[in-house]
Formats: structure tokens, C-alpha cells, sequence
């Protein structure tokens, strides 16, 4: 860790309360094929939100919940997941900045913010391939496709830059197990499983293996677990039937950042009890 991060936390933050702000339009506007250039409108009128008042999160308390135009209440959503982006952007600079060290920085003063780059547009699109997923049981091709140029540019430059070519190696070879596996799965059950949860798999995987092999394996059997649990629950609630379409992608996600964030630890708890502590 080093002596900044605290600061670049901070920064990180900030920065992603404004992305959280520009996620609330991507997460409206792509399922529904609007241009996402536009600027923010009222959800319930359409009319265009004034400059001011477009800050995030402070921008609602100013107009005091409402459109100013309709009177409308303004979702309680957007400023929550403007609040959520903002913590998700700090946390993944404070873990990773626990990684590096002074020294990795002083080593790879440009590999080190590659990977951040990296990680934080990842946490971008887990939250609104979230959102969207809940809303329209879909995973956008528009966002998932590109994701695999941006992550596959990003960690290739941060390998070429630090020399951890096993990373990348690992990266590469999560990428087309976690794809393999969830093709595979959709090939077995065709309704069980959406193609744009395939395509995702690909994302993850990759994001996982640079992680190492224990954050792979534990994120992708989280993402089961957690689905899992979630089923079961809405079953036992009587709100859903063993036919209940649920959508899979947040789990996946969920399960993702679990990997990235303790699968190493778990993977070697693992290994050690199984091993006898050898």
C-alpha cells in the first residue's frame, strides 16, 4: 500500500459518483436504443434537466427529489447508484493499491494505473449490466462486445509494461474456460442460459484469471452459489417456480468480484486444510 492511497481513494471516489451519473443513463438508454450523447432528462416528462442541477447525488437534494419541470419525484435509484459507484470506484483503488506496493510503483509506474484502469472500468459495467440485466433480462451486446478490446488492450499493455506475462497467460486462459463453460451450459440447456450470459462469461474470465487460478475458480463457483441461494429463496417465498426466468448476470458479477476480491485467500484456506497445513 502506499502512502497516497487514502488520497487516490478519495479521488477515485468523486470520479465515480460522475460515472454513476452518466451508468443511470447508459442503464435507461441503450435497452431502449436512445443515444446515450444526450443530456439528462426527466424520466417521467422528458423534459432536459438544467446544468445545475445534474450534479451527482447533491443534484437531487437541490431540487429537493422533484423535476422541476413536472413536479414529478426523481427515482430514489439515481442517486443510489451514483452513491454505490462512487464507494465501488474507492474500494477497488484501496484493494489494488494494498497489492502494489511503493516499490511495484516505482517498478511499473505505468503498468500499476493500466491495471486500475482496468479493474474500474470493469466495476463500470458490472453496475449497469446489473441494472440492465434486472430490468430487461438482457445483457446489451453494445456494452459486453466492446468490454473485450478495452480489457483484453488494457491488461496486454499493463503485461507489456510490468513483464508479468503469466498474468496475462492466465487472464487469456480464464477467458476461454469461463466462455467454454458457460457455451457448453447453454448448448445442454438452451433456456437455462442467455447468450449475452455467455458472452459475459468471456469478461469475467478473463478479469479473473490475471487475479491468479484461485480467484477464477472461486468466482466462478460463487457466481452458482449465490444464484443458487437466491432461487431457493424465491422458491421457499412462493415468488417464483422452478421454470422462473431469473436473470444470471448480476449473480455472475457478484460472484466476479468475490473472486477478485478473497478468492485468493479462500483458494489457499482451501489448500491448506486439504493439504493438512503443509
Amino acid at each position: 500500500m502506499t502512502s497516497l492511497t487514502p488520497v487516490l481513494a478519495i479521488v477515485a471516489g468523486l470520479l465515480g459518483l460522475a460515472v454513476g451519473s452518466f451508468l443511470n443513463l447508459v442503464a435507461v438508454r441503450v435497452p431502449a436504443g436512445i443515444p446515450v450523447i444526450q443530456g439528462g432528462r426527466c424520466p417521467r416528462c422528458g423534459s432536459a434537466i438544467a446544468a445545475r442541477y445534474r450534479a451527482p447525488v447533491l443534484g437531487r437534494l437541490m431540487v429537493r427529489g422533484r423535476c422541476t419541470h413536472c413536479g414529478e419525484p426523481v427515482p430514489l435509484r439515481y442517486p443510489l447508484v451514483e452513491a454505490f459507484t462512487g464507494v465501488a470506484f474507492a474500494a477497488v483503488v484501496w484493494f489494488f493499491l494494498a497489492v502494489f506496493t511503493d516499490t511495484s510503483w516505482a517498478r511499473m509506474p505505468v503498468a500499476v494505473p493500466l491495471v486500475l484502469i482496468a479493474y474500474l472500468y470493469f466495476a463500470a459495467i458490472s453496475i449497469v449490466l446489473t441494472l440492465i440485466d434486472l430490468d430487461t433480462h438482457r445483457l446489451p451486446n453494445a456494452i459486453v462486445l466492446p468490454s473485450y478490446p478495452v480489457a483484453i488492450g488494457l491488461l496486454t499493455l499493463a503485461a507489456l509494461f510490468s513483464a508479468d506475462w503469466p498474468a496475462l497467460l492466465r487472464a487469456g486462459i480464464g477467458m476461454a474456460i469461463l466462455y467454454a463453460f458457460y457455451f457448453l451450459l447453454r448448448l445442454i440447456r438452451p433456456g437455462g442460459m442467455g447468450g449475452g450470459d455467455v458472452k459475459l462469461a468471456g469478461i469475467i474470465g478473463l478479469y479473473l484469471g490475471w487475479i491468479g487460478w484461485g480467484a477464477l475458480a472461486v468466482g466462478a463457483f460463487f457466481a452458482f452459489f449465490y444464484g443458487g441461494v437466491f432461487g431457493i429463496g424465491l422458491m421457499i417465498a412462493r415468488r417464483a417456480g422452478r421454470k422462473t426466468a431469473i436473470p444470471f448476470g448480476p449473480w455472475m458479477i457478484l460472484g466476479a468480484w468475490s473472486g477478485i476480491f478473497v478468492g485468493e485467500g479462500i483458494a489457499a484456506a482451501y489448500l491448506r486444510m486439504y493439504t493438512g497445513g503443509q
